[in-house]
């Protein structure tokens, strides 16, 4: 993801029907109410086995930047989730989340589902009513009969979801509907959730929404069909997903469509008045694709485009395989053509560097970021930008006060007393590609070449850590770097570069000045999550 501050000029018709893919999982039930509950269960049954547990309270699964985020006992397998859009985007969608999991614990008589802003309206296990209750940001479930370990786990949750007046939410008010941006901790305001990158799923999208009004998610479209006044889109991703990277949007847009590299399909989904607007950025992206294939590898997903959206958000967001974009980004005369090229390909990068290969737990978000900022500054470089010696000089020379300020960089401070942590830094971005650069320079460009391809194949459609990073980068250079790496990823002041002993940090430190070290010609460098 990148964020722009708000003073920057910034440094930094569809088919009727397409296949399902085969590794979808299969639909479940169309929305419904639910039924009552199964012979010889009774609500008297529920209610003894709640009484026999303890109080309800918030769980996670020990990430230590979002404690209650993520949820233990079960692994999900697939998601299918219907949202209906009345055409207001300040009313409540109506919506049903239906999970596939398994059991992981060996017995699981309650679990918890990370779910907020919304109103739940009831909840079925395995086929039969479920009791659940509100802890925090949980929704804790008690399931009807106690489940034991490997289990099969069917969550069904009829419920809303709020779309306005919800701090740090998922959904983004566009000028004609909404998009969804739920990265890092948003997702379960918007749907029941595992949400924590270390449980990727598969994902079912089913969209409704009123005649005029196009419904888009990330993935294939596999089917439309038409009630009355609405249409119901679903949608399929063919690969497993964090929740984070979900995208969901209602607008009235058209869907340009062209072909990217080995025949990837290429569609974006733009407000139907910018498209001609729009169209000379829109077009650079299978030339994008290709300049990264030549560096780290075929792309991973199913396809790729663009989300334009009407808003002001100060970030564009590599939701998978339908990055979302600020509509004024990409048109204003405020940036140039090369920067507004450069993040577009931060955004494409992600889809190897973070969403194919994701983190496992929020610390190891520098592998996302640091490598996204690294693509980004060298095709910026191509294009007549800042020349990549000089940024990454500039960005050395304030390491050590964002080291200060937020903590090193797979190291990021933890927020206190409860708060939020906020872990969009620049120490994950500039001080990370500076990371990289120092390893590029320690190993060699062809060592580090080698390091990049591998990394997006052995984890491809997974999650790592920066131990596996280390413990790769060891293997494929032939030395072992984890003194070296555990300095520049760990230590509260930044390590003397490789081959650069001139470089020095900026003892002046202070908020703000990456601007006033931005090289001349470079916009304002921006902030990001």
């Amino acid at each position: 993801m990148v964020r722009r501050t708000a003073s920057t000029a910034l440094p930094t018709a569809f088919p009727a029907s397409v296949p399902a893919p085969a590794s979808a999982p299969a639909p479940p039930p169309r929305l419904r109410r639910g039924g009552a509950v199964a012979a010889g269960v009774g609500a008297t049954v529920l209610s003894l086995v709640a009484a026999a547990l303890p109080a309800a309270e918030p769980l996670g699964v020990g990430d230590r930047l979002f404690p209650t985020l993520g949820n233990p006992g079960y692994d999900i397998g697939s998601y299918d989730i219907a949202f209906d859009y009345s055409g207001d985007k300040n009313k409540p969608l109506k919506a049903r989340t239906v999970i596939d999991a398994r059991v992981t614990a060996d017995q699981l008589e309650r679990f918890n589902l990370d779910f907020a802003a919304g109103t739940v309206r009831g909840v079925q296990v395995n086929g039969m009513d479920a009791r659940y209750e509100r802890a925090g940001e949980d929704l804790v479930v008690t399931p009807a009969i106690p489940l034991h370990k490997g289990a099969r786990l069917r969550v069904d949750v009829r419920h809303t979801s709020r779309t306005k007046g919800i701090a740090h939410g998922a959904w983004v008010h566009t000028k004609d509907g909404l998009a969804m941006a739920a990265q890092a901790d948003a997702a379960h305001r918007a749907f029941p959730s595992n949400d924590h990158p270390s449980d990727k799923a598969y994902f079912t999208f089913r969209l409704t929404a009123p005649k005029g009004v196009t419904a888009a998610s990330g993935g294939t479209l596999v089917r439309r069909t038409r009630a009355g006044a609405a249409t119901t889109w679903t949608y399929r991703l063919a690969h497993p997903m964090a929740t984070e990277l979900a995208q969901v949007s209602f607008g009235r847009s058209v869907v340009p469509r062209r072909t990217g590299p080995n025949g990837v399909p290429v569609r974006d989904v733009v407000p139907t008045d910018k498209r001609k607007v729009l169209e000379p950025w829109l077009k650079k992206t299978p030339a994008q694709m290709g300049w990264m294939e030549r560096r780290v590898g075929r792309y991973p997903f199913e396809n790729y485009g663009l989300l334009v959206a009407e808003a002001t958000t100060g970030f564009e967001l590599e939701t998978q395989t339908l990055s979302l974009f600020e509509r004024e980004l990409l048109t204003s005369d405020s940036y140039p053509s090369w920067y507004k090229q450069s993040v577009m390909m931060h955004e494409l990068a992600h889809q190897w560097f973070g969403n194919s290969v994701s983190p496992r737990e929020w610390s190891d978000l520098w592998l996302n970021e640091g490598h996204a900022t690294w693509y980004e500054w060298n095709y910026g470089a191509g294009l007549g930008g800042t020349p990549l010696t000089r940024r990454v000089r500039a960005a050395y020379g304030q390491s050590d006060d964002w080291r200060a300020r937020y903590g090193p960089p797979a190291e990021p401070r933890a927020a206190k007393d409860g708060k939020r942590s906020e872990i969009f830094r620049p120490i994950v971005y500039d001080g990370s590609a500076v990371v990289l650069y120092a390893l590029r320079q320690k190993i060699g460009k062809a060592a580090f070449d080698r390091l990049q391809r591998a990394w997006v194949v052995e984890h491809r459609d997974g999650n790592a850590s920066t131990a596996d990073f280390t413990a790769m980068a060891s293997r494929i250079s032939g030395q072992d770097l984890g003194g070296f790496l555990h300095a520049w990823l760990y230590g509260k002041k930044t390590p003397p570069m490789p081959g650069h002993p001139d470089w020095r940090q900026d003892k002046q430190g202070g908020q703000g000045k990456q601007n006033r070290h931005a090289p001349h010609g470079e916009p304002a460098k921006h902030q990001g999550r």
